[in-house]
């Protein structure tokens, strides 16, 4: 199964709009017995999230997942920092791209592969404001065509 595909839990549409996804890797997370039963149910938000490499370790912060609802005493911390699971050519590779070239690591989707969570991570450069116009105006003109082709054809 290609990397991305299985069935998609949660998904950072605004990654996409501020950052050049430039290459995407599909991570493991070290997860606790109710965090993925709140990840099972779709309670998990990746809007704010983000990456670090620190002694040779992927990290996710900022990545929320809902406490569960039939979880008692044992129930997690939905800020928690989290593990990523990488082999370690790809951290080497991120961590030397972060360092050396000013991009950024950002997690795009969630999704359940064969009974596994994946996060989908992407190498980004960030977007300056009229890369984001320029990309808007894209969208916009397409939207167009389609609404003129729908017209011409009823």
């Amino acid at each position: 199964m290609p990397k991305g595909t299985g069935k998609v839990i949660a998904q950072n549409k605004k990654a996409t709009h501020d950052y050049f996804i430039e290459k995407t890797f599909e991570a493991g997370m070290v997860l606790q017995g109710t965090e993925i039963k709140s990840i099972r149910a779709g309670r998990v938000q990746l809007k704010d999230s983000f990456v670090l490499i620190r002694n040779g370790e992927a990290w996710i912060h900022n990545m929320h997942i809902s406490p569960y609802e039939q979880g008692n005493r044992f129930n997690h911390d939905p800020l928690r920092v989290r593990k990523l699971l990488l082999h370690k050519k790809e951290i080497a590779e991120l961590a030397g791209a972060v360092k050396r070239d000013g991009y950024t690591i950002v997690p795009l989707k969630i999704y359940i592969k064969d009974g596994y969570a994946k996060l989908l991570i992407g190498l980004g450069k960030g977007k300056k404001k009229y890369d984001k116009r320029a990309d808007e105006r894209k969208k916009e003109a397409k939207r167009e065509m389609e609404r003129a082709l729908k017209l011409k054809n009823q």
